[in-house]
C-alpha cells in the first residue's frame, strides 16, 4: 500500500503566494538570484539565503550556524504573516500547467517506513556526504519545503476524483515568468478519505526526483528514533504523488572537452567497431532507442548500436546512457567516473541542442552526445530489481517549487 499522511502545511498567504514560491536556488544564475533577493522581500530565497542581509554575521556554507540562520529567517516569515500554518491537517491537490504539459497530483506526507521497506522504490545512488549534510540541515531548520516527486501506476478512479476537485475554485492560482501556471486545492475530509482509499491499493511508488531529499528524511527519522525524540511528523517526508503517465522524462545529454589524445579520424574509426556511423546533414535528436546523435567539432553523426551491444536481460546494461559509458566514454575517452570527472558535462534535454553546439563552436568542448529519453518502464524495471541507473540518466518534469506547502518536522 502507499500511505498518504495529511499534514498542517505552512503556506503563503493568498495574496503573496506568487511572490513566496521559488524554483530551486541552483537553477538561477548568480545575477538573477541577486536581483530576486534585492527586489522581492517575500521570496522563499530570503529564507534559504539569510546571509543576504548584511546585518547578519556571515557564516560558512552548510554549517550549523548557517542552518540556524535559515531557521531564524523562516520564523521571521511566520511572525510577519507572510506564511501561516493550517489549523487542520490536509492533503493538497497541485496542478502545474506549462505550454506543453499538465502535471497534476497530491501533496502529502510519504512514509519513511515504506521508503525503508522499498515500497517507495529507488533507482539512483546517493552520495553519503550530501545525504548527511541534508539530514543535518533538516534537523536544524525543522521543515521540508521542496517535495520529493513520487510516481504511481495510473488509476482512473483517482483521476476522476481529481477532476471533481479541479472543477472547484483553487485556493491559489497564479502564473510565473517561465510561463507556468500553478493551482492548489485543499482537500476536504471526504475527498481525503476517497483518495487515501485508492492509494491504499497501490503496491509501490517510485522516486522520480529527490533521492537525496528522501534519503536524508529517512536518516533524520532514524537519528531521532535513536535519540528517543521520535515525533509523528519525522516518520514522514514531504512528497508530490503523481500518475506516472503525467511525468515528462527527458534525456540528459553529454558534452566532453577532449578526445583523450585521439585524432577525429581515429576516434570515428574506434566508434565504427561498436556502432553504425552515418554522417548527418543537420543537427537532430535521435528518434528511437539505441540511436545516439553526436556532434564532433561541428559535424553531426548518427550512431546506431550494433546488435552485440544490446543486453536485453540486464535492466541497466540495455540503457543508452550505460551503453554510451561502457563503449565510448570510459574505454575510448578515458572517463572512469562520471560523477567526478572534470572532462564531462551533463546537459538536460529541455535546453535544446544549442547547449551542445555552442560550446563546441566556441572551442570549450570537443564532442557532444544526444540520447533518446529513458522510459518510465525502464526506470521501474531498474528500481524493481534494486539496481542503480547511470548518473544523470533522466531529466524529470515537473520541477517543483519551494515554499508552496512547507512540512514541519
Amino acid at each position: 500500500m502507499a500511505t498518504l499522511h495529511s499534514f498542517r502545511a505552512i503556506r503563503p498567504s493568498r495574496d503573496k503566494a506568487h511572490l513566496v514560491v521559488t524554483r530551486p536556488v541552483s537553477t538561477y544564475s548568480k545575477s538573477v538570484l541577486k536581483a530576486k533577493l534585492e527586489s522581492n522581500p517575500y521570496s522563499f530565497i530570503r529564507i534559504i539565503h539569510p546571509e543576504f542581509d548584511k546585518q547578519i554575521p556571515q557564516t560558512n556554507p552548510n554549517s550549523k550556524e548557517r542552518f540556524e540562520l535559515v531557521r531564524s529567517k523562516y520564523h521571521e516569515f511566520i511572525e510577519e504573516g507572510i506564511v501561516f500554518q493550517d489549523v487542520e491537517p490536509h492533503l493538497y491537490l497541485y496542478k502545474q500547467s506549462t505550454p506543453t504539459h499538465e502535471f497534476l497530483g497530491i501533496i502529502g506526507g510519504a512514509s519513511v517506513e515504506e521508503y525503508q521497506q522499498d515500497k517507495i522504490k529507488k533507482h539512483e545512488a546517493t552520495l553519503t556526504t550530501r545525504e548527511a549534510m541534508f539530514t543535518d540541515y533538516l534537523d536544524v531548520v525543522g521543515y521540508n519545503a521542496e517535495p520529493v516527486l513520487l510516481s504511481y501506476p495510473s488509476n482512473e478512479i483517482l483521476e476522476g476524483i481529481y477532476s471533481s476537485i479541479t472543477s472547484q475554485r483553487p485556493e491559489y492560482e497564479f502564473s510565473t515568468t517561465d510561463r507556468t501556471k500553478h493551482e492548489l486545492w485543499i482537500l476536504t475530509h471526504d475527498e481525503e478519505v476517497l483518495v487515501k482509499a485508492e492509494f491504499a491499493k497501490i503496491e509501490a511508488s517510485y522516486i522520480a526526483d529527490g533521492h537525496h531529499r528522501s534519503a536524508s528524511s529517512a536518516g533524520l527519522s532514524a537519528r531521532r528514533n535513536a535519540a528517543g525524540v521520535k515525533t509523528a511528523s519525522s516518520d514522514y517526508f514531504l512528497a508530490f504523488f503523481m500518475d506516472e503517465k503525467r511525468l515528462n522524462i527527458r534525456e540528459f545529454n553529454r558534452l566532453v572537452d577532449n578526445l583523450n589524445g585521439l585524432s577525429e579520424h581515429a576516434f570515428l574509426e574506434k566508434l565504427k567497431e561498436k556502432f553504425i556511423v552515418t554522417h548527418l546533414e543537420q543537427a537532430c535528436k535521435p528518434e528511437q532507442e539505441h540511436h545516439i546523435t553526436m556532434n564532433l567539432s561541428g559535424s553531426w553523426y548518427l550512431l546506431i548500436c550494433k546488435p552485440e551491444l544490446l543486453n536485453t536481460t540486464d535492466p541497466v546494461a540495455c540503457l543508452d546512457p550505460e551503453i554510451l559509458t561502457q563503449t565510448i566514454l570510459t574505454p575510448i575517452l578515458g572517463i572512469e567516473d562520471l560523477k567526478t570527472s572534470a572532462a564531462i558535462q551533463f546537459i538536460p534535454g529541455n535546453v535544446g541542442l544549442d547547449a551542445i553546439t555552442t560550446p563546441i563552436a566556441q572551442g570549450k568542448a570537443k564532442v557532444g552526445f544526444v540520447l533518446y529519453p529513458v522510459t518510465m518502464d525502464q526506470v521501474k524495471k531498474v528500481a524493481d530489481n534494486q539496481l542503480i541507473m547511470p548518473p544523470k540518466s533522466t531529466w524529470v518534469e515537473p520541477k517543483l517549487r519551494s515554499g508552496l506547502t512547507i512540512y514541519e518536522i
